[in-house]
């Protein structure tokens, strides 16, 4: 079970974090502010706007030891979405455990990584696709060798989904990034089976709840028999998909937004009937802003019932059997895997990516999908159809406007702090393994502990790397 608890400084991340771990949420999932998407410090000029708006500020390891500061580490699982600065994220989770005196062989957790799905569909990339490609696997060879309960990778259908993807996209796009990650993977001499047993998969509830179940059902089939064809494992659990659900943010309403919960309740039911290992409820007020700690409450809660009160999580795959089930998961599964090989007529994912292929897909269905809305062709009640004058709005989450002079402030101490000598060193360091061909995450994990922050990291490898200019998809 799991809320997100990220936004605004660290200071109030910790507090929330806290604050569910005691109302009997058993993971943490963190997301970080734009800024820290997308490699800028808090006192860049074009960080002033975003500071701590949509997730956590991070800046330095003195930021993610206050996020952390008196969390059990060692004994609670810990899911960071961030993609591209994902190596320097995970990195100073590790700091934190060393200066803490915890192995870090202990940390469980995801660091989400999936690069590939920020050129399809949700654009917190950096760095063009290769060199990105390339930090993914040097993490996938570091958790390998120093992190066993660390998940390298989320491969994320989620945002596909929610750019506008249809089912049958979600689980081919999804598939095909992962199957990508792989081949790279084993191509830089990894063993398929020290690899793929510890990708795990992150996938939407939408609101058709038979469709969402055969989906997953469809994919974890469809992942199984891809792996075993094109890698050949010894492991079997080289061929296991595991995955985390959320719920669809894109179906959540601002009108009547208390209908939302009844939304969240059916999306979380098909993901717990079709197998998810994990979940994610979002709030009844994310239409309209990040959620109040009552709503984030309520997500939970809602989780908790259906565990604990439902009876559906008692059985593995309850729907099995079903005709109507057993006949869409096959489809499903018939139509992703077709997507697939018209990815790969195409030059494989990379290539699709680059001429803008994928994009114009998820483009095209969700423009079907909008003028079905805007002609009532699909009911969404309380937008097209049951619309009622609006009662007074709940009450909204509002970020304290002083968190980017306090986030600006401690960034400012800890440059002065720190030994300026050292982060040049190590800056240097990431610099010569980013221009070379071998690993770079020790590099990293070197200037994280010198507290050289995300940005100067990032301003090192954009100067080796270069900056993706993305295709116009028309």
């Amino acid at each position: 079970m799991r809320q997100y608890a990220g936004y605004g400084g660290a200071e109030e991340s910790n507090r929330r974090f806290h604050y569910l771990l005691a109302q009997g949420q058993t993971g943490l999932s963190v997301a970080f502010d734009l800024p820290t998407q997308m490699g800028y410090d808090s006192d860049h000029p074009l960080a002033e706007a975003e500071v701590g708006r949509v997730g956590v500020a991070i800046d330095s390891l003195a930021d993610m030891e206050l996020l952390l500061d008196g969390l059990p580490l060692d004994r609670v699982s810990i899911s960071m979405t961030i993609n591209a600065t994902a190596m320097i994220l995970l990195a100073m989770v590790v700091a934190v455990a060393e200066r803490r005196g915890i192995d870090p062989r202990l940390l469980d957790g995801t660091v989400q990584n999936d690069i590939l799905k920020e050129y399809i569909a949700r654009g917190t990339y950096i760095f063009p696709p290769e060199p990105s490609l390339r930090l993914v696997v040097d993490t996938f060879r570091y958790c390998a060798a120093h992190l066993p309960r660390w998940n390298p990778i989320s491969v994320s259908g989620y945002h596909i989904r929610e750019a506008g993807a249809t089912a049958v996209q979600e689980v081919a796009f999804t598939l095909a990034d992962a199957l990508t990650y792989l081949q790279a993977a084993v191509g830089a001499g990894l063993d398929v089976d020290r690899v793929a047993p510890t990708f795990s998969f992150f996938f939407a509830a939408q609101m058709d709840v038979l469709e969402e179940v055969a989906k997953f059902r469809a994919a974890r089939r469809l992942w199984a028999n891809l792996v075993e064809e094109r890698f050949h494992p010894r492991d079997p659990r080289s061929r296991m998909l595991r995955f985390h659900t959320q719920t669809a943010g894109a179906a959540l309403t601002a009108q009547q937004p208390d209908n939302n919960v009844v939304r969240v309740t059916l999306q979380a039911l098909a993901a717990v009937l079709g197998g998810t290992q994990s979940l994610h409820t979002n709030a009844r007020d994310e239409a309209l802003a990040l959620p109040t700690e009552e709503s984030a409450l309520l997500a939970l809660r809602t989780q908790q019932i259906l565990a604990y009160e439902s009876g559906v999580a008692e059985v593995a795959d309850p729907l099995g059997g079903s005709y109507y089930v057993e006949a869409l998961t096959d489809q499903i599964e018939r139509e992703a895997r077709a997507l697939i090989g018209e990815i790969e007529q195409a030059g494989g994912m990379l290539a699709a990516i680059t001429t803008g292929l994928v994009q114009r897909m998820i483009a095209d269905s969700a423009y079907q999908e909008a003028r079905a809305i805007e002609a009532g062709e699909k009911v969404v009640v309380g937008v097209n159809r049951f619309v009622q004058e609006e009662a007074v709005r709940p009450r909204l989450l509002r970020i304290d406007p002083t968190v980017v002079e306090r986030q600006r402030a401690r960034l400012s101490r800890v440059r002065a702090e720190r030994d300026s000598d050292a982060v040049a060193r190590a800056l240097a360091q990431v610099r010569a393994a980013a221009e070379g061909d071998g690993p770079v995450m020790e590099a990293i994990l070197e200037a994280v502990r010198a507290y050289a922050t995300v940005g100067e990291i990032c301003e090192v490898l954009r100067a080796v790397f270069g900056v993706y200019r993305p295709v116009t998809v028309v």
